[in-house]
């Protein structure tokens, strides 16, 4: 058992233990203080452990406009970005590889790629009928995230600098978007708009053009045929007015009342002969010029139907439904004054090419843009089919009715 002596050692080591322990903590708060006292109250005692939010939070301010991005669009800075999708697609139109060919993908019909059957089908329902360029970008940002069960393997360019360029790029391979053009959508709205106020100038020109082609030939038969119906209806006033002149002038002379009537009579006589040439002459050309489309010879065998696919082509930067895109609508273009889309604005070229889009003047424009209106922005390259030309202009015809 313990006796006195050894019971007081081991109260004396539990004591001297406590002892160095209370040092120790003394020693350690002098020199690493961390209590709040004499730094105010808003000072807690605390540790920072980064967790990365704050960064995250920056990095997820506002995305940039896609319309702002495409308005900026550089397509000498896309090609390297291009580099990446050389092992599988090639710009040589009808040359698939691996992937379909990119020639003219932009404004393509999704899934139409002449010649390359190896579609997975997955693109096909995703609602898009048309690879404009918006829709390209979201397709390459993630394209297994936009297309589930594609059999496209990229990863994606994440950056969307690198893809409004790497668009812009593609476009110049037979693509018909207006680089720094409002693009369609809400934007494309408004804020395509935005954009390329000059570039989607070229594509709304053309738009316009040709819808200004339709109104022209509605408005001048309008015209001529109020001309016929108010001239008849002026020489009766004034057959009239002679009429009732010539009693006041009779009663105010004997004389003159005697050479008034052979006089009216013969007013009376020639001006029904003149009226009548009048109308005449103002019926032939009415229908003559009522007639300047619907006797088109363009338009003699072409299939509003087969136009309405071709359109697809140009659906990437035009409207049929009364609103603007990156180019200007084109309801009744076919008859419409050149660049007479209200609100949108032209570059100024057209303007110098023709005044009104007659199926003539869109045949040739569709032909070669650049080459009918040196100097518009539109980039489109144009028909090369006669057939095509007048098979999208009988459609563009029909949907102004």
């Amino acid at each position: 058992m313990f006796d006195t002596m050894t019971f007081t050692k081991v109260v004396g080591g539990f004591c001297g233990a406590l002892l160095v322990f209370l040092l120790g903590k003394w020693a350690g708060e002098t020199i690493y203080h961390v209590g709040d006292a004499g730094h105010g109250e808003e000072h807690t005692a605390a540790w920072v452990i980064e967790t990365g939010e704050e960064d995250a939070g920056a990095e997820e301010e506002a995305p940039a406009d896609f319309a702002s991005l495409w308005a900026n669009a550089d397509a000498d800075a896309g090609e390297r970005v291009f580099n990446s999708c050389r092992a599988c697609h090639q710009l040589e139109e009808g040359a698939n590889a691996v992937g379909p060919y990119l020639y003219g993908v932009v404004g393509r019909e999704i899934g139409s790629a002449d010649g390359y059957g190896s579609y997975s089908g997955a693109l096909s329902e995703q609602g898009a009928d048309v690879w404009d360029p918006e829709t390209l970008s979201n397709f390459l940002e993630n394209p297994q995230g936009w297309a589930p069960g594609t059999s496209m393997s990229y990863s994606g360019v994440k950056d969307a600098e690198d893809r409004v360029n790497l668009i812009a790029y593609l476009n110049t391979f037979g693509g018909n978007a207006e680089v720094g053009a409002p693009a369609e959508g809400g934007d494309a709205a408004g804020s395509e708009e935005e954009a390329a106020a000059g570039d989607d100038a070229a594509s709304e020109e053309q738009a316009t053009e040709e819808a200004a082609a339709e109104d022209a030939p509605a408005e001048e038969q309008a015209t001529e045929e109020a001309a016929a119906e108010e001239a008849p209806a002026e020489e009766q006033a004034s057959d009239e007015a002679a009429a009732e002149e010539a009693p006041a002038e009779e009663q105010a002379s004997d004389d003159a009342a005697a050479e008034e009537p052979a006089t009216e009579q013969a007013a009376a006589e020639e001006a029904p002969a003149e009226e009548q040439a009048t109308e005449e002459a103002a019926a032939e050309e009415a229908p003559a010029d009522a007639g300047g489309d619907a006797g088109s010879a363009i338009l003699a065998n072409a299939d509003a139907a087969a136009g309405e696919r071709v359109f697809n082509k140009c659906r990437a930067c035009h409207k049929v439904d009364g609103t603007d895109g990156v180019g200007p609508h084109l309801n009744g273009v076919v008859g419409r004054e050149v660049d007479s889309v209200e609100g949108y604005n032209y570059s100024g070229a057209l303007e110098e090419a023709a005044d009104v889009w007659t199926p003539e003047n869109l045949d040739a424009f569709l032909e070669n843009p650049r080459g009918y209106a040196p100097g518009t922005k539109m980039s489109f390259a144009g028909l090369r089919s006669e057939e095509e030309r007048a098979n999208v202009i009988a459609y563009l015809q029909s949907t102004g009715n």
